[in-house]
């Protein structure tokens, strides 16, 4: 007992031994922040593994340039409209050829162009003819445009300035080569003016002031079209479903009216009146969707009726059709006789090659 207490005495003693002293003027040892799990590496995936490389990109592959091909054939003239463009120089430039062609294969009226957005240039084969127009800027708000035609040597040059405000615009032009004064137009938010000189007799030459002038009232729109003497007075009023437009010419006195009437987005109906000769037009218009039309009407004045299918829009190509495809169908009967009647057609076809 006694030598087990001696030991443990002198354990005791070794290790409650009092501690060095520390230099205040030494450097503490750096704290280490606490390890975060989340950064610690997961086991069976190496950090230090470097990132695979990127494939190296495809070799360039040179794209040809886009061939539009478009065939329209008219059943009453029995010939073909066959037109061909492409676009070179990485879209800045356009090269477009047309011809006609009938059933026995003649081609005719074949002309070819070269078009930019400055400078175009049209040839026709069979008159030995170029038209030649181009333009330029002058500044950011001064256009330059002209058009020349190499066979007769003639052309015109415009000059078109624009104000600050896009509603304003100011031209003046004149044929080439110049003859008496200069024409000038302004338009404006309310209307055009036009200014020019008009010949009257091999010698005598008159100044012509024609013009538009139009303005909102009562919930309408009012235009007066004048030209010279003449003055022609229109009132258009326009909702959801009705349309209303009287008009009346000066100095003849020539009164008429237009009526439409919407029954529902897909039904419309048109109806003119002329008060001085009697004649009326009527035709009523039926829509499927957007690419799919049927119209059908009566003409007065030739005594004709008629009845037509559209496929595709009828103020547009065959771009936008199904299958660009654009077709329409017309029936034709004389009111004088029936046997006469005809049915026409229209077909064009556009191809992206």
């Amino acid at each position: 007992m006694g030598e087990s207490s001696s030991t443990t005495t002198a354990v005791m003693s070794t290790n409650s031994s009092p501690l060095p002293a520390q230099n205040p003027d030494s450097p503490s040892p750096p704290e280490r922040s606490p390890k975060n799990p989340s950064s610690l590496p997961i086991s069976g995936c190496p950090t230090d593994e470097p990132p695979l490389p990127h494939p190296p990109p495809p070799p360039p592959t040179r794209r040809l340039p886009t061939v539009r091909i478009s065939s329209e054939y008219d059943s009453e003239s029995s010939a073909f409209l066959n037109k061909v463009s492409c676009r070179v120089f990485n879209g800045l430039a356009k090269i477009k050829a047309q011809f006609q062609s009938n059933r026995n294969g003649d081609i005719n009226y074949p002309q070819i162009g070269f078009i930019t957005k400055y400078l175009s240039v049209l040839y026709d084969y069979e008159d030995q003819n170029a038209v030649v127009t181009g333009s330029f800027d002058v500044g950011s708000r001064l256009q330059v445009k002209g058009v020349h035609d190499v066979k007769s040597r003639q052309g015109d040059i415009k000059l078109v300035a624009t104000m600050p405000d896009p509603s304003y615009k100011v031209e003046l032009g004149s044929p080439v080569p110049f003859a008496g004064l200069p024409r000038a137009s302004l338009r404006f938010p309310h209307g055009e003016i036009l200014l020019e000189e008009k010949e009257v007799d091999e010698v005598k030459r008159a100044l012509s002031v024609s013009g538009l002038l139009k303005n909102n009232i009562l919930n309408g729109v009012c235009t007066a079209q004048f030209k010279d003497e003449d003055l022609n007075l229109r009132y258009s009023y326009k909702d959801e479903q009705v349309t209303f437009i009287p008009s009346l010419s000066l100095p003849s006195n020539v009164l008429s009216f237009a009526f439409k009437r919407r029954f529902g987005p897909s039904d419309k109906l048109s109806y003119i009146y002329n008060f001085n000769s009697s004649y009326w037009n009527a035709v009523y218009k039926h829509t499927f969707g957007n690419d799919f039309k049927v119209k059908a009407g009566y003409d007065s004045e030739v005594r004709l009726g008629w009845a037509s299918l559209w496929v595709g829009k009828e103020d547009e190509g065959a771009k936008g059709a199904p299958m660009k495809v654009k077709l329409q169908l017309m029936l034709q009967v004389p009111q004088d006789n029936i046997h006469a009647t005809a049915l026409l057609f229209r077909l064009k076809k556009r191809w992206d090659l």
